[in-house]
């Protein structure tokens, strides 16, 4: 049974009031830590479970639980926002592009080829698992639940196939009409930013060759021309590994990991950890709002997407329906 509260106060994150969707934990899933031992005073995890907040009498340490065996522990900073704003990092699907019903359906193919039933689909209750996280950790909750008698790796080879062939139809004008929507109001959003010279990073979670033709599918719809071009950063999950290719780092350290986020501002814009006051993030799923604040920026969710159904809005600063509310704030 999950104990409840009327507000909870952590170090780094405020007062949480009881509606967020966090779930009071008596201990960490790891047992590393105890509430009432070690000054341990609270613990609470995320509605989805994906992150757990260990609170002491000073600090707050999150630890971001991981499918593929590597979780993590990182420290919570205190955040607020100071203007002028500095720069504004935008998440891709969901946020500045409407497609996760497109990669929910190419996971649901690779399932599909895995069990060699071609009219396999998803259960409703899968799609809270199925996005806003690695690659990887989707297909192996598929393969946990569908066919644990298969590997990621082998989950992974009918992935790429769906993809490339998939993304390939798309840049050559053949594929599906509605993979890629650029989100309302983003056009007029991204250049009220650019006329206020505030510096735009483009941040994902997906790979190069998935994520580059999304953005540039988008950009082409609303004539914003090269997205290499327009945006100051743009940063992926990089290149897969695979036999006879050299991959780059991406599947073990994505969201809701904060290194996307604190790399794209540090090393991208060069702006230093003591000005992260002056940076915002804008996502719509949990594990994006969560790798915002645990790279020390103030995050803004956007309607839409998985941050209510994860128990994630208390990570929010704000929570917004669209980009003109999102102006409102930081312009």
């Amino acid at each position: 049974m999950n104990p409840k509260y009327e507000s909870i106060e952590l170090p780094g994150l405020g007062t949480l009031p009881a509606d967020t969707g966090w779930r009071v934990l008596e201990k960490a899933s790891d047992g590393r830590f105890r509430v009432g031992v070690d000054g341990v005073q609270a613990i609470l995890a995320t509605g989805d479970g994906k992150v757990e907040f260990i609170a002491f009498g000073d600090y707050t340490l999150a630890y971001v639980l991981s499918a593929m065996d590597y979780p993590a522990y990182y420290p919570v900073y205190p955040v607020k926002i100071e203007k002028p704003i500095k720069a504004v990092l935008m998440d891709l699907d969901g946020t500045s592009v409407r497609s996760e019903e497109f990669w929910v359906w190419i996971i649901q193919l690779s399932v599909a080829s895995l069990l060699g039933n071609p009219k396999f689909e998803f259960e409703e209750a899968d799609v809270p698992f199925v996005s806003g996280h690695s690659v990887s950790e989707h297909l192996q909750y598929c393969i946990a639940k569908y066919c644990p008698d298969q590997t990621v790796e082998e989950a992974r080879v009918f992935y790429f196939e769906h993809t490339r062939r998939e993304m390939k139809a798309i840049l050559d004008g053949n594929g599906r009409q509605d993979a890629f929507v650029p989100t309302p109001g983003l056009k007029d959003f991204l250049l009220r930013l650019r006329d206020r010279q505030i510096r735009i990073g483009l941040v994902t979670s997906g790979l190069y060759e998935k994520a580059y033709p999304e953005i540039l599918s988008a950009f082409r719809t609303l004539g914003l021309g090269d997205p290499r071009e327009f945006y100051d950063a743009i940063i992926t999950a990089g290149f897969p590994m695979g036999k006879g290719s050299t991959g780059t780092l991406g599947e073990l350290s994505p969201k809701p990991h904060p290194w996307l986020y604190a790399e794209v501002c540090r090393v991208g814009f060069g702006i230093p950890f003591a000005e992260r006051h002056h940076v915002v993030g804008i996502e719509d799923s949990g594990a994006g709002v969560t790798a915002i604040r645990l790279a020390g920026f103030s995050a803004i969710g956007m309607a839409g997407g998985n941050i209510e159904e994860s128990g994630t809005r208390g990570l929010c600063s704000h929570y917004c329906a669209d980009f003109d509310e999102i102006a409102s704030i930081i312009l």
